[in-house]
């Protein structure tokens, strides 16, 4: 009988450990999953980056006196790109980028030359796309995070994350106001 004992306690411990390591080994995945996706946004960003210098020089060259609105495009994609943001710092950089973008959009209204150049018109193109980029990828961290979170609060993950180190809770990439808010576009 009391080996009886000892063995369902050995399979007792085996079946804990098995748990421990399972959990465990899934909380990894899990942010490993959500680090890959915010390694996304960032490529993401980079190209709309990239794609800023050319939309302000292609705009100069029409509306030249516009230099306030240029200065305001450029120092927001200064602090985008600035290295060592977190996820808030770099939601709200975007959001300022994205509110001084729109300005920059808007001077296609006020000069007709430029809403008519195609190098414009095709850089607005690549931006939409990019954008469009950043949304999905957005909202696929967004996922991840949830799924990590979901894992890391219920149990066991609770108790193996504070065990394991290195589980913490990460941030949501929220869009913000000016990036909800639609583009308005006058064809008049």
């Amino acid at each position: 009988m009391g080996l009886v004992v000892v063995g369902i306690l050995v399979a007792l411990l085996v079946l804990l450990l098995w748990s421990v390591v399972r959990t465990y080994n899934r909380l990894v995945r899990l942010r490993n999953q959500t680090q890959a996706s915010w390694a996304q946004i960032d490529v993401q960003l980079k190209r709309r980056h990239e794609l800023i210098p050319n939309l302000v020089e292609a705009a100069r060259g029409y509306a030249g006196h516009e230099r306030s609105t240029f200065e305001t495009v450029v120092a927001a994609r200064g602090v985008a790109t600035g290295a060592g943001l977190d996820v808030t710092g770099t939601a709200s950089a975007e959001q300022a980028l994205t509110a001084s973008l729109g300005k920059l959009l808007a001077l296609g209204e006020s000069y007709p030359q430029l809403k008519a150049d195609r190098h414009f018109a095709t850089l607005q193109t690549e931006l939409a796309t990019a954008e469009d980029k950043i949304a999905y990828a957005r909202q696929f961290y967004n996922s991840a995070v949830q799924s990590y979170h979901t894992a890391l609060e219920g149990f066991p993950g609770n108790l193996v994350g504070k065990l394991g180190g290195g589980h913490g809770h990460r941030e949501y990439f929220e869009a913000g106001s000016a990036a909800e808010a639609p583009v308005r576009v006058n064809f008049a």
